[in-house]
Protein backbone atom coordinates (compact mmCIF):
# COMPACT_ATOMS: atom_id res chain seq x y z
CA UNK A 1 0.00 0.00 0.00
CA UNK A 2 2.71 2.02 1.13
CA UNK A 3 4.45 2.29 -2.83
CA UNK A 4 0.86 2.59 -4.42
CA UNK A 5 0.17 5.91 -2.30
CA UNK A 6 4.05 6.97 -3.13
CA UNK A 7 2.42 6.72 -6.59
CA UNK A 8 -0.08 9.35 -5.99
CA UNK A 9 -2.75 6.45 -5.31
CA UNK A 10 -5.81 8.06 -3.87
CA UNK A 11 -8.67 6.17 -1.88
CA UNK A 12 -11.99 7.57 -1.34
CA UNK A 13 -15.20 6.20 -0.77
CA UNK A 14 -18.13 7.25 -1.76
CA UNK A 15 -20.90 8.43 1.34
CA UNK A 16 -24.56 8.87 0.66
CA UNK A 17 -24.23 12.34 0.55
CA UNK A 18 -21.61 12.22 -2.60
CA UNK A 19 -24.09 10.11 -4.07
CA UNK A 20 -26.99 12.40 -4.12
CA UNK A 21 -25.10 15.02 -4.84
CA UNK A 22 -24.05 13.57 -7.70
CA UNK A 23 -27.73 12.53 -9.10
CA UNK A 24 -28.90 16.37 -8.48
CA UNK A 25 -26.20 17.82 -10.13
CA UNK A 26 -26.91 15.10 -12.99
CA UNK A 27 -30.60 16.25 -13.23
CA UNK A 28 -29.55 19.99 -13.44
CA UNK A 29 -26.82 19.76 -15.75
CA UNK A 30 -29.29 17.13 -18.23
CA UNK A 31 -32.00 19.87 -18.22
CA UNK A 32 -29.99 22.81 -17.96
CA UNK A 33 -27.04 22.36 -20.51
CA UNK A 34 -28.09 18.81 -22.23
CA UNK A 35 -31.30 19.30 -23.22
CA UNK A 36 -30.50 22.53 -24.85
CA UNK A 37 -27.53 21.30 -26.59
CA UNK A 38 -29.46 18.75 -28.21
CA UNK A 39 -32.55 21.39 -29.30
CA UNK A 40 -29.57 23.35 -30.86
CA UNK A 41 -27.58 20.67 -32.63
CA UNK A 42 -30.52 18.68 -34.28
CA UNK A 43 -31.12 21.73 -37.19
CA UNK A 44 -27.22 21.05 -37.87
CA UNK A 45 -27.94 17.26 -38.22
CA UNK A 46 -30.44 17.90 -40.79
CA UNK A 47 -28.90 20.23 -42.52
CA UNK A 48 -25.72 17.83 -42.95
CA UNK A 49 -28.21 15.42 -43.94
CA UNK A 50 -29.53 13.32 -41.32
CA UNK A 51 -33.09 11.22 -41.77
CA UNK A 52 -35.97 9.79 -40.05
CA UNK A 53 -37.81 8.32 -42.33
CA UNK A 54 -37.92 4.48 -43.44
CA UNK A 55 -36.17 2.67 -45.16
CA UNK A 56 -33.72 2.12 -42.21
CA UNK A 57 -30.52 2.17 -43.11
CA UNK A 58 -29.02 -1.08 -43.79
CA UNK A 59 -27.12 -2.86 -41.10
CA UNK A 60 -23.49 -2.44 -43.32
CA UNK A 61 -23.48 1.20 -43.06
CA UNK A 62 -24.76 1.44 -39.29
CA UNK A 63 -22.26 -0.87 -38.71
CA UNK A 64 -19.34 1.22 -40.42
CA UNK A 65 -20.56 4.64 -38.98
CA UNK A 66 -20.44 3.12 -35.77
CA UNK A 67 -17.22 2.16 -36.04
CA UNK A 68 -15.92 5.45 -37.57
CA UNK A 69 -17.81 7.35 -35.06
CA UNK A 70 -15.78 5.37 -32.03
CA UNK A 71 -12.72 5.68 -33.58
CA UNK A 72 -13.22 9.80 -34.05
CA UNK A 73 -14.54 10.17 -30.63
CA UNK A 74 -11.95 8.63 -28.98
CA UNK A 75 -9.07 10.37 -31.23
CA UNK A 76 -10.53 14.04 -30.11
CA UNK A 77 -11.52 13.23 -26.94
CA UNK A 78 -7.92 12.10 -26.02
CA UNK A 79 -6.76 15.54 -26.63
CA UNK A 80 -9.13 17.22 -25.30
CA UNK A 81 -9.01 15.26 -22.09
CA UNK A 82 -5.27 15.95 -22.26
CA UNK A 83 -5.74 19.51 -22.46
CA UNK A 84 -7.89 19.34 -19.16
CA UNK A 85 -5.40 17.70 -17.71
CA UNK A 86 -3.63 21.34 -18.01
CA UNK A 87 -3.16 23.19 -14.21
CA UNK A 88 -5.53 25.72 -14.71
CA UNK A 89 -8.11 23.78 -16.84
CA UNK A 90 -7.63 20.90 -14.55
CA UNK A 91 -8.07 23.22 -11.23
CA UNK A 92 -10.98 25.56 -12.62
CA UNK A 93 -13.02 23.08 -14.50
CA UNK A 94 -12.06 18.87 -14.75
CA UNK A 95 -11.69 18.97 -11.23
CA UNK A 96 -15.14 18.54 -10.67
CA UNK A 97 -15.32 15.57 -12.37
CA UNK A 98 -12.50 13.79 -10.75
CA UNK A 99 -14.10 15.06 -7.32
CA UNK A 100 -14.85 11.16 -7.54
CA UNK A 101 -11.57 9.06 -6.62
CA UNK A 102 -13.73 6.36 -6.54
CA UNK A 103 -16.18 6.37 -9.61
CA UNK A 104 -19.46 4.84 -9.82
CA UNK A 105 -21.96 5.00 -12.85
CA UNK A 106 -23.27 7.54 -12.79
CA UNK A 107 -20.40 9.93 -12.16
CA UNK A 108 -19.51 9.36 -15.97
CA UNK A 109 -21.18 12.20 -16.38
CA UNK A 110 -20.44 14.15 -13.85
CA UNK A 111 -18.58 17.40 -15.33
CA UNK A 112 -18.39 20.94 -15.10
CA UNK A 113 -21.16 22.41 -17.76
CA UNK A 114 -17.58 23.53 -19.25
CA UNK A 115 -16.52 20.07 -19.56
CA UNK A 116 -19.86 18.69 -20.67
CA UNK A 117 -19.81 21.47 -23.55
CA UNK A 118 -16.14 20.46 -24.42
CA UNK A 119 -15.85 16.90 -24.48
CA UNK A 120 -19.40 16.86 -25.62
CA UNK A 121 -17.88 17.95 -28.76
CA UNK A 122 -16.20 14.81 -30.02
CA UNK A 123 -18.83 12.53 -29.34
CA UNK A 124 -21.21 14.77 -31.45
CA UNK A 125 -18.66 15.27 -34.78
CA UNK A 126 -19.07 11.88 -36.09
CA UNK A 127 -22.79 12.25 -36.82
CA UNK A 128 -22.40 16.19 -37.11
CA UNK A 129 -19.72 15.00 -40.15
CA UNK A 130 -22.07 12.25 -41.95
CA UNK A 131 -25.65 13.14 -41.38
CA UNK A 132 -26.68 9.59 -39.94
CA UNK A 133 -30.34 8.24 -40.23
CA UNK A 134 -32.05 9.13 -36.85
CA UNK A 135 -31.77 4.99 -35.85
CA UNK A 136 -28.02 5.18 -36.62
CA UNK A 137 -27.72 8.40 -34.06
CA UNK A 138 -29.65 6.71 -31.01
CA UNK A 139 -27.92 3.85 -31.62
CA UNK A 140 -24.39 5.83 -31.06
CA UNK A 141 -25.41 7.83 -28.01
CA UNK A 142 -26.71 4.80 -26.80
CA UNK A 143 -23.41 3.07 -27.11
CA UNK A 144 -21.69 6.25 -25.91
CA UNK A 145 -23.82 6.29 -22.68
CA UNK A 146 -23.16 2.62 -22.15
CA UNK A 147 -19.54 2.67 -22.80
CA UNK A 148 -18.78 5.65 -20.49
CA UNK A 149 -21.00 4.24 -17.64
CA UNK A 150 -18.89 0.77 -17.96
CA UNK A 151 -15.40 2.39 -17.81
CA UNK A 152 -16.65 4.10 -14.50
CA UNK A 153 -18.67 1.33 -12.81
CA UNK A 154 -15.62 0.39 -10.69
CA UNK A 155 -16.36 -2.93 -12.00
CA UNK A 156 -13.51 -5.14 -13.80
CA UNK A 157 -16.53 -8.04 -14.68
CA UNK A 158 -15.02 -11.45 -16.25
CA UNK A 159 -16.92 -10.70 -19.10
CA UNK A 160 -16.06 -7.20 -19.97
CA UNK A 161 -15.20 -6.35 -23.51
CA UNK A 162 -12.19 -5.56 -22.59
CA UNK A 163 -11.33 -8.96 -22.04
CA UNK A 164 -11.97 -9.93 -24.94
CA UNK A 165 -11.18 -7.10 -27.17
CA UNK A 166 -7.41 -6.18 -25.81
CA UNK A 167 -7.46 -2.20 -27.21
CA UNK A 168 -10.95 -1.52 -25.26
CA UNK A 169 -9.89 0.28 -21.68
CA UNK A 170 -13.16 -0.56 -19.59
CA UNK A 171 -13.40 0.55 -16.12
CA UNK A 172 -9.96 -1.51 -14.97
CA UNK A 173 -7.87 1.27 -17.34
CA UNK A 174 -10.15 4.59 -16.61
CA UNK A 175 -10.43 3.36 -12.91
CA UNK A 176 -6.36 4.12 -11.94
CA UNK A 177 -6.76 7.49 -14.21
CA UNK A 178 -9.21 8.23 -11.52
CA UNK A 179 -7.37 7.06 -8.36
CA UNK A 180 -3.94 8.90 -9.74
CA UNK A 181 -2.91 12.47 -8.73
CA UNK A 182 -3.95 14.90 -12.20
CA UNK A 183 -0.69 15.65 -12.53
CA UNK A 184 0.57 11.66 -13.11
CA UNK A 185 -2.98 9.89 -14.02
CA UNK A 186 -2.32 9.11 -18.11
CA UNK A 187 -4.72 6.80 -19.15
CA UNK A 188 -6.88 9.93 -21.00
CA UNK A 189 -8.73 7.82 -23.85
CA UNK A 190 -12.03 7.30 -23.53
CA UNK A 191 -13.03 3.80 -25.30
CA UNK A 192 -9.41 2.40 -26.68
CA UNK A 193 -6.47 2.40 -25.24
CA UNK A 194 -4.16 2.53 -28.18
CA UNK A 195 -3.93 6.57 -28.51
CA UNK A 196 -2.19 6.34 -24.88
CA UNK A 197 0.04 3.38 -25.83
CA UNK A 198 1.45 5.60 -28.71
CA UNK A 199 1.75 9.02 -26.69
CA UNK A 200 2.62 7.04 -23.64
CA UNK A 201 0.64 8.21 -21.38
CA UNK A 202 0.09 4.80 -20.43
CA UNK A 203 3.67 3.83 -19.01
CA UNK A 204 2.48 4.25 -15.68
CA UNK A 205 -0.98 1.87 -15.84
CA UNK A 206 1.13 -0.63 -17.42
CA UNK A 207 3.98 -0.69 -14.95
CA UNK A 208 1.59 -1.49 -12.13
CA UNK A 209 0.17 -3.96 -13.73
CA UNK A 210 3.20 -5.55 -14.60
CA UNK A 211 3.78 -5.58 -10.98
CA UNK A 212 0.68 -7.07 -10.14
CA UNK A 213 1.18 -9.81 -12.61
CA UNK A 214 4.56 -10.36 -11.19
CA UNK A 215 3.37 -10.86 -7.14
CA UNK A 216 0.81 -13.65 -7.98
Amino acid sequence: MATLLERGWLSKTNTVAAQEKCITRLLLYHFCVNLPVMVVSYPVFRFMGMRSMLPLPSWKVVVSQLVCYFILEDFVFYWGHRILHTKWLYKHVHSVHHEYATPFGLTSEYAHPAEILFLGFATIIGPAITGPHLFTLWLWMSLRVLETVEAHCGYDFPWSISKLFPLYGGADFHDYHHRLLYTKSGNYSSTFTYMDWLFGTDKGYRKLKSLQNDSK
